[in-house]
Formats: structure tokens, sequence, C-alpha cells
């Protein structure tokens, strides 16, 4: 123990310090307005209540704190995934063979707004969207060409697709079938988040208590026939992309997974069926220790509820997986180059908080959509840190700093009391109906807008250290014959399938929607027949309502 306690070392060392050299701010706080201390000790932590072995532990053992394997990189490193789709399903396929043949790990489909809502490419509201934010995925077909000469059974595919998941799943399962691959050799990952949709992200298409339904229909339908499949990534990122501070990003994510397992739970499904196959995306921000902080607490807070509330036995419930991505809203339209410090600083801390699986966002991205040599450089940037910097050669390197961990502490402890107001509300759907997380989301994006416009917070190239520049070259720009070719191909594919079999399908899937059967068997129908997504959508749409605008009252 050192010779003065931390009180007696501030009155006798910091303070005359202070005076002769004062701060350069009046305050020190992470991002989530939580003050940051200028030492600390190991008093902090007992004043905190730490106990090692309960709140710590080895990796690989409850309560996870230090990572759910124990370990970690030294096994095997994370996977690296970009997030890839415009164009037509021809073009994102080139890319997607691209980036495997320059060694990234995993695919990660970005889908346009119209794919995302449930709308053909070729519907009056898909008018100027597609192939701009996103692949269209209207059909089977698409599916096969998005996947035309990548063996299904070889790669890991994440899709982020909420309102439109299960439909985006039986695509998928479908076009694997047509490569010889069956149902139980696929592996990946469907987003399904659909109640952030709701607070953060707007892509929804149902009410959300019928858009429950069909979460819990892909929970049921893969843990009895797709046993490789992650069936949720419950989501963050948007939220904080939003606006949400870190507590609230943990706070709000949690509590929209307490929902998800709670209406699994009440369809029937036991924890354990299901636990297992449930995984979580975060955002890595610009505060290093904070977002490292955040990824420990993550861990801990996600294998007490899920054994404390939800009495899982099985370990594997309880283990918090989860995909990162950099902060989009971080990247700055000015001084574009300043972008890939910001990612690489973002990505190290994805590291270091012990991430499955990261995306690094391109330097360009507040300009365009990302070229090929920028989406080349973001893989270079995670095969650099895996391979050169050392920081995959320990598990945990932060953990047992007085700082990292008293930051996990007060992380926790903050996004506890959130998902009890929450829980007093009546869980995270009554709440998004009282317009609760919107409301708090937007008054942090208010006082972070604020800070700065004010000059408070810096922004490098924003409001501080600015330079005149000339416009970027080279941007990416998507084929504005995109949009036609793809709707031809869908005038084409009407004409030459069994119209018959769509009529008998999407008839069938009515029925199914009007009664508690598992909807997915009857979504796989029809997408084996040909049905197109906004044809299967509009069924659903007639069954289930319509959800018109946000909750913001």
């Amino acid at each position: 123990m050192p010779s003065k306690d931390k009180k007696q070392w501030q009155r006798d060392t910091l303070e005359p310090s202070v005076k002769r050299f004062p701060e350069r701010r009046e305050k020190f706080q992470t991002d989530s307005g939580l003050d940051i201390d200028p030492l600390y000790s190991p008093e902090d932590l007992q004043a905190q209540g730490l106990d090692y072995d309960k709140d710590l532990g080895y990796p690989g053992e409850f309560p996870y704190t230090r990572g759910v394997q124990p370990n970690t990189y030294r096994g095997r490193v994370w996977t690296m995934r970009q997030y890839s789709g415009y164009g037509t399903a021809a073009d994102t396929n080139e890319r997607f063979r691209y980036l495997l043949d320059q060694g990234q790990t995993g695919l990660s489909i970005a889908f346009d707004l119209p794919t995302q809502i449930g709308y053909d490419s070729d519907h009056l509201l898909a008018k100027g969207e597609v192939g701009k934010v996103g692949v269209p995925i209207c059909s089977l077909e698409d599916m096969e060409t998005l996947f035309d000469q990548i063996p299904m059974d070889k790669v890991s595919t994440s899709m982020t697709i909420n309102a439109t998941a299960s439909l985006l799943l039986c695509f998928y399962i479908a076009a694997a079938k047509k490569q010889g691959v069956s149902q139980e050799q696929i592996s990946g990952t469907v987003q399904n988040d659909i109640l952030k949709e709701y607070i953060a992200r707007g892509t929804y298409a149902y009410p959300p208590r019928p858009s429950m339904r069909l979460v819990v229909d892909v929970f049921k339908y893969c843990a009895e026939n797709v046993p490789k499949w992650n069936t949720i990534s419950i989501s963050g990122y948007h939220m904080r992309e939003a606006g949400a501070t870190a507590v609230q990003e943990l706070a709000f994510t949690f509590s929209n997974a307490i929902a998800y397992v709670q209406a699994a739970l009440d369809a029937g499904l036991k924890i354990d069926d299901f636990g297992p196959r449930l995984s979580f995306f975060f955002v890595a921000q610009n505060n290093l220790f904070e977002e490292v902080a955040k990824f420990r607490a993550a861990r801990r807070m996600w294998a007490r509820i899920m054994k404390e509330r939800f009495g899982a036995k099985d370990p594997r419930s309880m283990m918090l997986r989860f995909h990162t991505q950099t902060a989009g809203v971080s990247l700055t339209a000015q001084q574009p180059d300043n972008n890939l410090i910001r990612c690489t600083i973002q990505a190290l801390s994805a590291i270091l908080g012990g991430s499955q699986s990261l995306h690094v966002n391109s330097r360009d991205e507040a300009l365009a959509l990302p070229s090929e040599e920028s989406v080349q450089l973001s893989l270079r940037t995670q095969q650099i840190l895996a391979f050169e910097s050392g920081a995959a050669d320990v598990v945990d390197p932060l953990g047992g700093s007085y700082y990292i961990e008293s930051l996990t502490n007060e992380l926790e402890a903050k996004a506890l009391e959130y998902i009890q107001r929450i829980d007093d509300m009546g869980g995270s759907v009554a709440a998004i109906e009282q317009g609760f997380q919107v409301r708090e989301i937007g008054d942090a994006a208010y006082q972070h807008r604020q800070e700065v416009e004010s000059g408070e917070r810096t922004i490098v190239g924003v409001n501080r250290f600015t330079t005149e520049e000339p416009p970027i070259e080279g941007l990416m720009r998507v084929n504005e014959e995109a949009a036609r070719i793809q709707v031809e191909r869908l005038e084409r594919l009407r004409l030459k399938r069994d119209n018959g079999a769509v009529k008998s399908a999407l008839e069938r899937l009515e029925q199914v929607a009007q009664t508690d059967e598992n909807t997915v068997p009857a979504i796989l129908e029809c997408v084996e027949s040909y049905c197109t997504l906004g044809e299967i959508c509009q069924v659903l749409r007639g069954v289930f309502g319509e959800q018109e605008g946000a909750f913001t009252f």
C-alpha cells in the first residue's frame, strides 16, 4: 500500500501542483458525464465495495467481467467484418469477394432502406432509395446472386435487419439450400432487434407487440432447426449513434434484452434453450477508457441478469457475446484523414474490452459510401491491431487498473438505476410507448450539441484546429443505373415464376399470421416460391397493422 492515503496525497501533492499549473479545463468527465478524479487508488475500489472474487474472478468464469473465454484472442482473434452493401446484389457480391480475398473473416450485410422496412424496389416509396445505403434484396433470386461463388457453409454472415429479419433469414436459409448447404450448417447473426427501432432508428413496419411475436418466432425456429445461428443481436449501437450516453447505451440495451427474454419465456421457451444464441451489438466511441469499462460492465451485468433474474443454469446463457462497430457519428467531413485516428482508437477500445467481432468504419464515410481503397485500409487497421500491436496477446490487459475497475463499477451502477426506472414503468415496451427512451436520448444529444457549439467539447478539425481544405477526391458513387437494373430484374422474376404457387403460399402465410402458429415456416414457403419481400410484408401488414410514427410524446 502507498505510504499516504489518497486524501493525504491530494492535500500534500496535488493541490499545490494545481495552484502552480491550473487544469486545462474546469472539470474532467467521461463522455457520459461521469466525473474523473486525477488519480485512482485501491481506496476507490474499497469505497465502491468491489469484491475481487465476486465481481472480477478469472476470464471465462462467472460473472465474466474479464471475458467469456479463458484465452480470448490467444486462441483466436476476433472476427473481422466490414459492413457492406450497395447498388445491386451483383455489385455487393463483388465487394464481398474482394474483402474475403483481403483477409476478412466474416461478412456483414447492409440492406437498403426499402428492404429494411419491407418494400420492393419498384414500390413508390422506394424511389430514390434503391441500393443507396445498402443492397436491395427483393427475392430469393437476389440472395442467390449476393452469395454467388461464396460458400455459405464456410462463411459467417451478420445481417443488420430488424422489421424484416425473419424474411431475410428465410432468404438466407433458402439460398444456402440452393448451394446444397443445410440450415443446420449455416452460421451467423440476424439483428432482429425491433425495439431499438422505435427508440432510435425508425426502420419499423408493424406495431411493437406483433413485431415482438416475429422476434420470438425466430427464436423458436432456430432453436429447433438452425443451431449455429444467433437469433438476435440486441443493439446499443444505434441508440448511442442517436445521442445516448454510454450509461444509457447499457441500460436501454439490457432493458430491451430483458423484454425479449421475457417474451420468449411467456411463449413457452426455456431460458437455456435460446439463451446461448442471444448476442449483442455495441458501439466503440472515442473515450478509450470509458468504452473499455463499458464492455466489461456489460458482461457482468448480463451474466447476473440471466442467472439471478431469469434463473439460467447453462453458463453459455450467461456469457455476453457481442459485435462492435466504431462510431459512425464521430466521423467528420472536415479533415477526413482524422477519422483514421478516431477509428483506430475506437477499435482498440473494443479489443481491450474483449469484443468477439469488429467492424472498423472508413475515413470517407461522412462524405460517401466507402471506396474499395478505404475499406481495405479499415481492414488493415484491424489486422495491424491484431498482429502487430500486442493488444491481443493478453486477456483483459487493463483489468486491475484502479481507474478501469472504478469506472466499470460506476457505469454498471448507473445503468442498473436506469433499468430499475424502466422496470417500474412496466418494462421496455411500456416505456417505449410512453416515449421515455426517446426523450432521454434526445436530452443527451442536445447537451452534447451544446457542448460542441460552445467549445466546451473539442472536435478536432471542426470547432478547433480547423484548416481550409480542397475537396477530397476518389469518393465512391453508386451507379445510377443500379436502381433501374434492379427494378427490371424484379419485373422479369414476376413473369417467369409460378404465380399460382406464389398466391397459395401468401394465402397460407395470412392464415398462419392470424393464429399463434410460428410464422417462419410459412415465410420460408413463400420465399422458396419466389414471393417478393414486399408481397410477404404486405400480407403481414394486413394482419398486424402498420406502425406509422415513433413514440415521441
